[in-house]
């Protein structure tokens, strides 16, 4: 593979100032996607997030979630299609609007936290979700973990997709993350993290946390923007993917 996405999920903060380390990641990844307001975010932070994303000359996104800031959109929540369906509509129309104000080209969403690893999981979820984007946009590409219900739903119904893999996160011999609430979870060892990637990106395969080769589809690698090791992952992983000569580009 001679060409990879990085995406980082940002804007996960409130208030004007306090954007953590965003503005730094910009400088290592290649698509943004950005908090809606419904998980964590608001409407200053999504507009300096928006601005320098469009500084930085890089792909600009929505990160729609369930309505959830106390959680953190990571709690299980069981609600209708229908409104499921109406809460991606009204936060990636929102994350839109503000893209197309200050000039920047809306090109993705990726839903977050428990709404994409329900939808992952549920065909009725991830159809719901990819309806209101096509409703949106047509020509939108739509983020979901690889070989899930989200990538298989975005494209009976006509939308680009990108399978997304990750950098901090361990996997399941099903493909799916590992839940956050066992120990294993999360990559903190940078050289780990490394491995896993240049793995994923040049066998198109994982290795399970009980050690079975499983195989994925890596378009798109992300790095939480909230991980505590972010800026460094980010910045190694980036190092090492263009010295092998993979270039680091949104998808088109």
């Amino acid at each position: 593979m001679s060409k990879i996405d990085l995406n980082c999920d940002m804007g996960e903060s409130f208030g004007a100032w306090k954007t953590g380390n965003d503005f730094a990641l910009m400088d290592f990844v290649s698509s943004v996607n950005i908090a809606c307001g419904f998980h964590a975010g608001d409407a200053t932070v999504i507009r300096k997030t928006v601005e320098k994303a469009v500084e930085k000359n890089i792909a600009v996104g929505a990160h729609p979630s369930f309505p959830d800031l106390q959680g953190f959109g990571r709690r299980e929540m069981k609600i209708s299609e229908t409104e499921i369906f109406d809460l991606v509509l009204y936060q990636v129309s929102a994350v839109k609007g503000i893209c197309e104000a200050f000039g920047a080209k809306f090109r993705h969403v990726k839903p977050h936290g428990a709404l994409y690893n329900q939808a992952a999981k549920d065909e009725k979820i991830a159809k719901a979700i990819t309806e209101a984007v096509k409703m949106i946009d047509k020509n939108l590409i739509f983020y979901g973990l690889s070989g899930s219900f989200l990538i298989s739903e975005a494209e009976k119904i006509g939308l680009k997709t990108a399978s997304e893999v990750f950098a901090d996160r361990t996997y399941q011999p099903d493909g799916s993350l590992t839940p956050r609430s066992l120990e294993n979870a999360l990559i903190e060892d940078a050289e780990t993290s490394l491995n896993q990637v240049l793995q994923m990106i040049n066998s198109q395969t994982v290795t399970a946390t009980n050690g079975e080769i499983v195989s994925i589809k890596a378009e798109t690698v992300c790095i939480h923007g909230d991980g505590k090791n972010a800026l460094a992952f980010s910045e190694i992983i980036n190092k090492k993917l263009t010295d092998a000569g993979i270039s680091i580009e949104s998808p088109k």
